[in-house]
């Protein structure tokens, strides 16, 4: 009796095998990878897959946005009348502060031009819609309304009503990725209001802040308030940053650890702004000029004629 043959016919023959397709899978993610990080080969094409699932994320989140103004419509007239109330009270318990604080920036302004300082930088953006998180859980990043055509571009602060909450990282053409302060190993530049002292805070990826770089004997409290001290040229100083909540001082480690947490609601509210770019610093003056002030031609012909000196 003849034995039975049972390779499958041509038809339903089987291609590599799956090893085979899964090193070539691997292998070709790699690349992309490779390429991605190292030249920006894929920049094009992020942008145009950006554009094509930009509706359908628009689709997706409108259940969400439908349910979200169904609940604001339904809102008691009650709610909304002491809340109104409230905010009268917060706006007029806060008039005087207000008042004086226009005074004294145009007292500032005015004893600036006098001392022949520069101005400050006056801090103008645009208000932005936080539209969701990003997909990774481990990075601590928000996408926002605005993109390239609102003239957004990587690198502006975002803050909010508090503080500073992040900056924009990547920016799509009708959104853009903000990066909190509170994201792995994101740094801002601070100083200490009640000191003055000069520090960089970096992000620990939990919410928190960590200020690094000081020494174990420094001048750090609990409950110290942390603003930007524009030494990065990115963010405008004076903005708060966060609140020293921990110090720990070990006398066999150079430097403190010192948590702190940020002011800003960086995981809580619905709108921010993003700032303007800050305006170029003026240039530096010319080393080449003569030290009172006179032209390097002057000095160059000055050295020229002047007589030697004989043995």
């Amino acid at each position: 009796m003849a034995a039975f043959d049972h390779t499958p016919p041509p038809f339903f023959k089987r291609g590599p095998a799956p090893l085979a397709m899964l090193t070539l899978y691997v292998a070709l993610a790699v690349s992309l990878l490779v390429l991605d990080a190292k030249f920006h080969y894929l920049d094009l094409l992020r942008q145009a897959l950006a554009v094509v699932t930009h509706p359908l994320q628009q689709l997706a989140h409108a259940p969400a946005r439908g349910l979200a103004q169904a609940g604001e419509y339904l809102q008691s007239v009650d709610t909304l009348h002491d809340e109104n109330q409230r905010l009268k009270r917060t706006r007029l318990e806060s008039a005087p502060l207000m008042l004086r604080l226009q005074q004294l920036e145009v007292e500032n302004a005015r004893l600036r031009r006098l001392l022949a300082v520069r101005e400050r930088q006056s801090a103008g953006g645009q208000v932005a819609q936080v539209l969701y998180a990003a997909r990774d859980p481990f990075s601590r990043r928000i996408v926002v309304d605005k993109g390239q055509q609102d003239k957004i571009v990587a690198g502006l602060p975002v803050v909010d009503d508090a503080g500073i909450v992040g900056q924009v990282t990547r920016v799509y053409p009708f959104v853009s990725e903000v990066t909190l302060i509170t994201g792995k190993d994101q740094a801002v530049p601070v100083q200490i209001v009640r000191n003055g002292l000069r520090s960089v805070v970096f992000g620990l990826g939990n919410g928190q802040l960590e200020l690094r770089f000081m020494p174990a004997n420094a001048d750090v409290q609990e409950g110290d308030v942390l603003v930007t001290s524009g030494l990065d040229g990115v963010f405008l100083p004076g903005f708060p940053v966060a609140r020293v909540l921990k110090v720990e001082r070990d006398s066999s480690y150079s430097f403190a650890r010192i948590l702190c947490v940020p002011v800003a609601g960086v995981e809580n509210f619905g709108e921010v702004m993003i700032l303007a770019q800050r305006e170029a610093p003026p240039p530096l003056p010319d080393p080449a000029e003569a030290v009172d002030g006179a032209p390097e031609e002057t000095v160059v012909k000055t050295r020229k004629t002047r007589p030697l000196r004989r043995p």
